[in-house]
C-alpha cells in the first residue's frame, strides 16, 4: 500500500537526486561534507524560527523552509559521495527534530498571548514528535513503522505555508493548528496500529 507520505517521499527523493547529482560533485570538490550541509540547514531553520518569534512570519516561513530544504539534501549528497555513516545518520535525525522543535517554539512564542493557540502549538509539537518516535521504535523491533498522512515534509510545508500567509491578512494559524493536531494524531494512530499488527506476525 502506498501512503500519502510515501508518494511525496518518493517524488521528493527523485527530484532532489537530480539536483544533487551535479551539485554534489562540486560541493565534494571544495570540501563541503553532508554533515556540514546538515549543520548549516539546521542553523538556517533556527534563524527562521527566530523570525517567527519576532512576528516576521513571511520571512520566517521562507528562511525556515530553505533550511528544511537544505536538510533534505544531506542524505542524497552522502549517498552520492559515498560518505554515508551511522554518525551522519544520527546527526541528521537530531537536526530534523531540533529544527522542527525550533519552528514550533518560534511560533509558540509569537502566539504566547493566546492561551488556546499556545496549547495547540504544544499539542502539535507533541504529536509531531510521536510520529518519528513510533517509526524508530518499530524499526528497532523489525517492523516498518511508516505510513499515515503527516510525514516531516508534510508537517513543515503545511505549517510554514499557513504561517507565512498569515502576514498577508489571512487568519490561518488557528485553523492550521487544529488541522495539524488532528492529522498528526491520525498519523500517530495509523503508525501505532500498523506497527502493532506487524509485531504480531
Amino acid at each position: 500500500m502506498v501512503t500519502c507520505e510515501s508518494v511525496l517521499d518518493i517524488h521528493a527523493r527523485k527530484g532532489i537526486a537530480r539536483i544533487v547529482a551535479p551539485l554534489g560533485i562540486r560541493l565534494a570538490r571544495i570540501g563541503i561534507t553532508p554533515s556540514l550541509v546538515t549543520v548549516v540547514g539546521l542553523a538556517i531553520t533556527i534563524a527562521g524560527a527566530v523570525f517567527l518569534s519576532l512576528g516576521w512570519l513571511a520571512w520566517g516561513a521562507i528562511v525556515g523552509g530553505f533550511g528544511a530544504l537544505l536538510d533534505a539534501v544531506d542524505g542524497p549528497l552522502a549517498r552520492l559521495t559515498g560518505t554515508e555513516s551511522k554518525r551522519g545518520a544520527l546527526l541528521d535525525t537530531v537536526a530534523d527534530r531540533v529544527g522542527e522543535i525550533a519552528l514550533w517554539l518560534g511560533l509558540g512564542f509569537y502566539v504566547a498571548g493566546d492561551r488556546q493557540r499556545v496549547i495547540l502549538c504544544l499539542s502539535a509539537l507533541a504529536t509531531a514528535m510521536l510520529i518519528p518516535y513510533i517509526r524508530s521504535k518499530a524499526e528497532g523491533w523489525g517492523a516498518e513503522g511508516r505510513g499515515g498522512i503527516m510525514g516531516r515534509a508534510e508537517r513543515i510545508i503545511f505549517m510554514l505555508l499557513f504561517v507565512g500567509l498569515e502576514e498577508f491578512g489571512l487568519s490561518l494559524i488557528l485553523p492550521m493548528l487544529w488541522i495539524m493536531v488532528v492529522l498528526n494524531s491520525i498519523t500517530v494512530a495509523i503508525r501505532a496500529v500498523r506497527t502493532w499488527s506487524q509485531l504480531a506476525e
